[in-house]
């Protein structure tokens, strides 16, 4: 969708459109968050290559040195709402960058580290910030350039943290057995410094009403919008033949060929000018009236004219303004972070879903290779099953965009994400069943399938009317991560107090479970809240209120 009438736009400046144009630079910011998600969520799951070498460098247990990747989640997470003010402030553009120097100068200086204690610096709080610096703005801004295509094109992009984990992991491992895991971070570090040039390209989109046109317009007759559209013809004729002109108009309407017999026949201008002519004998007060009239309906035309190009030298005025500013609301008038989303049931629901579901998503993967093994399959065919979950997860995110994006799907998204959650509630319960390997591979591909239906939908859901909507996404988005950043933080140690305890692997899948099932109780009571059916309604006033 072309621009709207926009002159003299700058280069990577805002976009201004009359609706989401499905398109458009969207697709260039699409490509930029396929790669922000490559660099972000994508590093992270691969970190694991590291973890052998850190341990063996620095002397360290695996749990002290997973706590490296915990804090740089945690802080991801948890910073949501400073990342939505930062970019309600600044924009997406600055903020992104700022985020991508933040990520590559915490993994660059990680190569230099000497202990553990200095990692949980670098790159638990300097790269983990810059994680949510870049994040959170990419999703968002690439939910306002869509509204039918959203979930296709926001599965499509954040295939990118699963593909990043078959190209980039098998790369950087080969990367580090010839040159060291301290080279190989400093040129992951290099790397990520790409998500800078991603942050340039996101153009903020301004939606634009109606043109003045259109406004000035709506309440106008036929004949005076033909009469408008021929204005510059009226500006540049001689006031008396413009007089001529519409009495010739108003004389032709009084003698309709329609009334005659042969309404074939048609009366042009000269028969016009020429009823003028016919009418001399009139008397001179007829005459002068006539005029007069004729002059004055010439006068509230120029005066509408005029009125109407003032409008539009405003509306361009607006608009140079809005353009010049990048988009941007001044501080003083725009509110850093709403908070008044807190008051919406839907949200605070939607987000106690996200809290819970949060739990199940971080635990299978760390313990689905011990539990193959405790289940009697070799470690080398264990080892297979976080692959199984990758594929599948791909598959996952495909297939809940295209769905989404159907027309008997669109009003219901919200029940297409329960179904999702209530179905992998049922396969987390199914993995602690299954006792040889083809059973726990066909579990672990629902479980990825599934875990892609959820994790490239659950944040952009957020745009939608039935939880808040697009105009407040920045900031919902911003406080639903921070709430379930607890969730992310607390989710793993869970798992393995459980697993300590019972001695059985499978009790950290049970957790999850529970969770899941908690939190899919919530998700189904978001829609009902939103159309206002869990909160009594008062129909009538009480006498007392009424006297």
């Amino acid at each position: 969708m072309a621009l709207c009438g926009v002159k003299g736009t700058r280069f990577l400046g805002p976009n201004v459109y009359q609706e989401a144009p499905d398109g458009g630079w969207g697709w260039v910011v699409a490509v930029a968050f396929f790669v922000v998600e490559a660099f972000t969520y994508g590093t992270i799951k691969i970190f694991g290559i590291f973890l052998q070498d850190l341990m063996e460098e620095f002397g360290e247990t695996n749990s002290r040195v997973s706590w490296i990747i915990s804090i740089c989640v945690f802080v991801m997470t948890f910073n949501g709402p400073l990342s939505a003010m930062m970019t309600n402030r600044f924009g997406f553009q600055v903020v992104v960058m700022i985020g991508g120097i933040l990520v590559a100068s915490g993994t660059i200086a990680t190569s230099f580290t000497s202990s553990i204690h200095q990692m949980y610096i670098t790159y638990g709080l300097i790269a983990g910030f810059g994680y949510c610096l870049t994040f959170l703005p990419t999703v968002t801004i690439l939910s306002q350039y869509f509204t039918r295509r959203r979930s296709l094109v926001t599965a499509v992009a954040s295939t990118g943290e699963s593909l990043s984990m078959f190209a980039l992991a098998p790369a950087f491992s080969a990367l580090k057995d010839h040159i060291g895991w301290r080279h190989t971070m400093a040129v992951m570090g290099g790397l990520q410094s790409i998500i800078i040039i991603c942050g340039a390209l996101l153009r903020p989109i301004i939606i634009k009403p109606r043109s003045t046109r259109e406004t000035e317009t709506d309440g106008l007759s036929p004949k005076e919008l033909e009469t408008l559209s021929t204005s510059e013809n009226v500006e540049g004729t001689n006031p008396e033949d413009s007089i001529i002109n519409n009495t010739a108009h108003a004389h032709k309407h009084s003698h309709s060929p329609d009334n005659e017999p042969n309404g074939g026949s048609v009366i042009t201008g000269n028969y016009g000018a020429q009823s003028l002519k016919d009418r001399d004998h009139s008397s001179p007060e007829e005459k002068t009236l006539m005029h007069k009239e004729a002059r004055k309906s010439v006068e509230n035309i120029m005066a509408e004219i005029r009125k109407f190009e003032m409008e539009e030298k405003k509306s361009e005025d607006a608009e140079k303004q809005v353009m010049k500013d990048g988009g941007m609301k001044s501080a003083k008038n725009s509110k850093l972070l709403d908070f008044s989303i807190l008051r919406e049931r839907s949200f605070i629901l939607y987000s106690l879903f996200g809290l819970f579901a949060t739990l199940g998503f971080f635990a299978p993967q760390l313990y689905i290779i011990e539990l193959s093994v405790s289940r009697g399959v070799e470690r080398d065919l264990a080892t297979y099953m976080l692959s199984i979950m990758a594929v599948a997860e791909i598959f996952g995110r495909f297939s809940i965009g295209w769905m989404l994006t159907r027309e008997r799907f669109r009003k219901k998204k919200v029940l297409v994400l329960l179904a999702c959650v209530i179905a992998m509630t049922a396969v987390l319960i199914g993995i602690t069943l299954a006792m040889e390997f083809y059973g726990l591979v066909v579990c672990c591909s629902f479980y990825g399938f599934f875990m892609g239906t959820l994790a490239c939908s659950h944040i952009p859901m957020l745009a939608e009317d039935d939880v808040v909507g697009i105009e407040r996404m920045s900031s919902a988005a911003g406080v639903y991560v921070f709430i379930h950043s607890f969730a992310g933080l607390a989710g793993p140690p869970l798992g393995g107090v459980l697993v300590d305890v019972t001695q059985n692997y499978g009790s950290a899948f049970y957790s999850c479970a529970v969770g899941m099932g908690l939190s899919a109780l919530f998700l189904g009571l978001v829609k009902p809240a939103k159309k206002g059916l869990l909160c009594r309604r008062r129909n009538s006033k009480r006498p007392e209120d009424i006297h």
